[in-house]
């Protein structure tokens, strides 16, 4: 088995407030619907850094001391794509929309009952669980098998 393979990093944050959680209802019709902000790790960049960037620019908030919560990853024709999870509970700044999708606070409770982005309530259980800190799809014959460990 090869020690080297091709990884795509990205991010996902849930930042709570009490009972609620900041929602994006993202507009990239690739990957449209509710999920938490985040995005794509930059060359040469932390993974906690851009977290908080990517949390910045989709929400005009600062996350302050993000925890690494689990991870959620995939093959796919470029190689691996991973997921880093992370939970943040304290933030300052102005919370504003970005051309990323309109960004609001919602129940926790209400987010199964949302419009969710694909396969973003499979990282629910990561985020919800602290028992939970990995949820992956691999390919048996044709079809994706979520495991969730």
């Amino acid at each position: 088995m090869a020690k080297k393979e091709l990884v795509t990093f990205t991010n996902m944050c849930m930042i709570t407030d009490g009972s609620r959680v900041l929602v994006q209802n993202r507009t990239d019709p690739g990957w449209p619907g509710i999920a938490f902000p985040g995005g794509h790790v930059e060359e040469g960049e932390g993974f906690t850094a851009s977290v908080i960037r990517e949390v910045f620019e989709e929400t005009g908030l600062t996350i302050d001391c993000p925890r690494l919560c689990g991870v959620k990853d995939w093959y796919d024709d470029s190689g691996r794509y991973m997921v880093l999870l992370y939970r943040a509970s304290h933030f300052s700044g102005r919370l504003r929309s970005s051309e990323e999708g309109e960004v609001f606070w919602v129940e926790t409770h209400d987010l199964p009952r949302m419009n969710l982005a694909r396969g973003f309530v499979d990282s629910l259980e990561v985020f919800l669980n602290d028992d939970v800190s990995e949820c992956r799809y691999r390919r048996d014959g044709g079809a994706w098998q979520l495991e969730i460990m």
